[in-house]
């Protein structure tokens, strides 16, 4: 019997969004305020302004416009690789022999390898608008830092990246790609800031994270002449750009008549999830339809699953203002053996809450499960999705192995990496004979995380390395922090 949905749905330009849309606008119950460190009081747009684009600040502060314009500019630079196409997984599907309808979100069709690329030109473009010179960010597994170094090559602004460290020793090609488009790429912690030097003194060896990233990144965005900080998770702009990815899905399902019934997206910082599930819960919120929504992380770094909804630094310097997010503590450094993009001690603050409202579901899948669905994925469907991605994919074949049968439709964003001149097996490993046997890690983390469920708020699990890194209500007594000026 022929196929009345086709394999890939690809939708014309002219159907591609012309605006953002902005989630928070439904929302009932708004994302709490940042928080400046310093006087414990909601971050102003003149405060914020000292590390961000100032378009990006009115962005980042409104919880009512529902949808934001996006300019013609940056409209024109998603064309080069935008729509992305909506996959039926039928190859997928016919492997498993499940009566699921399986389809996935593929954010792969740029030299970054991801969905990253949305928020990167939206937030180079603002900077550029602005006349800065240059940005710095922080990046894990590297598909952040590709995508504002090339959105800051196409735009002419000058780029200064920190990449965790682990992730810089075992991604030589991903740093040399963003070298390729002229940026700057130092290993994290460095000696090259004050917060870097404070953390090595502290941790000597350590492997990172990207709290600590952050930190140096906003230090030297907060010390340069024309230089703001950008950062491709967690914040409402980023996940307001990233709704893009939701926005074409829908259009994309809706053309066919297809309503699914479970959407899943892993959850590092929350713009991958936050983006794919933007008009669904919207249409949740206002009354109109009903999904099911599944964020999974990974069992090392469970910030849902085994985090507080607390305010908490965004950052391991304590040098970024406090967000009410699901934290694991800002000290909180992962094993190096991990997804690089889930390396993040807390969670957006948008999707904190919609998990914190019961609108979310979350899940923590180990590496070695993760793995295992991965190379399936890869023999089935024919794309090496990336680490960050397979957690989703381990969810969604979970789920589609529960043979429901009713035959739920299962969403779910994969994130790959493309031939586009970057050796993948970096992320890669073989054994003696040169068989693959994970690009990943191939161990359980999960063995590192304290089973006492209170140790959690000591923030740090590494081990032989603890640090004291409490959770903060609003009122916060001696806090220890560096001089950034935020006015």
């Amino acid at each position: 019997m022929a196929n009345t949905i086709p394999y890939k749905i690809y939708l014309e330009e002219s159907e591609m969004p012309k605006a953002w849309y902005n989630l928070r606008a439904d929302m009932k119950n708004k994302p709490a305020p940042l928080l400046n460190p310093g006087t414990l009081q909601p971050m102003t747009a003149a405060e914020l302004s000292g590390v961000f684009c100032g378009e990006l600040v009115e962005q980042e502060l409104d919880n009512t416009t529902p949808f934001i314009p996006i300019p013609e500019e940056i409209r024109d630079f998603y064309k080069m690789y935008r729509p992305a196409p909506l996959v039926r997984a039928y190859c997928l599907e016919k492997k498993l022999d499940t009566p699921a309808k399986i389809y996935y979100k593929f954010e792969g069709n740029n030299t970054s390898g991801s969905h990253k690329l949305n928020s990167a030109i939206a937030q180079a473009y603002y900077a550029k608008k602005q006349g800065l010179k240059g940005v710095t960010t922080e990046t894990g597994a590297g598909q952040w830092g590709t995508a504002l170094s090339m959105a800051c090559a196409y735009l002419g602004l000058d780029c200064k990246v920190y990449m965790v460290k682990c992730s810089y020793e075992q991604k030589p090609f991903r740093r040399e790609v963003m070298r390729t488009y002229g940026a700057s790429v130092t290993p994290s912690p460095s000696t090259e800031t004050a917060v870097g030097r404070k953390i090595l003194a502290e941790h000597p060896g350590t492997t990172g994270s990207l709290g600590c990233a952050i930190s140096e990144a906003v230090e030297v965005a907060t010390t340069t002449p024309g230089y703001r900080y950008v950062l491709g998770s967690v914040l409402n702009q980023v996940l307001l750009h990233q709704s893009i990815i939701g926005l074409e899905t829908k259009t994309a399902m809706d053309k066919y008549g297809v309503k699914p019934d479970v959407i899943i997206g892993c959850a590092g910082g929350g713009s991958n999830l936050g983006g794919l599930i933007a008009p669904f819960m919207g249409e949740k919120l206002r009354g109109e339809a009903d999904y099911r929504f599944i964020a999974v992380e990974p069992a090392s770094c469970p910030s849902f699953t085994r985090g507080k909804f607390a305010y908490d630094f965004c950052d391991t310097g304590m040098v970024c203002p406090l967000a009410k997010m699901y934290t694991l503590g800002y000290g909180f450094i992962p094993s190096a053996n991990h997804a690089g993009g889930l390396r993040y001690h807390g969670m957006s603050p948008v999707v904190s809450q919609l998990y914190h409202d019961g609108l979310i579901e979350a899940t923590s899948v180990e590496q070695t499960k993760v793995f295992e669905a991965a190379t399936y994925f890869a023999r089935v469907e024919g794309i090496l999705p990336a680490p960050e991605s397979s957690h989703a994919i381990r969810v969604a074949i979970d789920e589609a192995m529960k043979k429901l049968e009713n035959g739920e439709l299962h969403v779910f964003d994969v994130s790959t990496f493309t031939v586009t001149g970057e050796n993948v097996t970096a992320d890669m490993k073989t054994d003696a004979e040169g068989h693959l046997t994970s690009y990943m890690a191939d161990v359980d983390n999960d063995a590192n995380m304290e089973h006492d469920t209170e140790v959690v708020h000591d923030g740090y699990f590494a081990e032989s390395e603890k640090r004291s890194a409490p959770y903060f209500d609003i009122a916060i007594d001696g806090i220890v922090r560096l001089d950034v000026n935020f006015g």
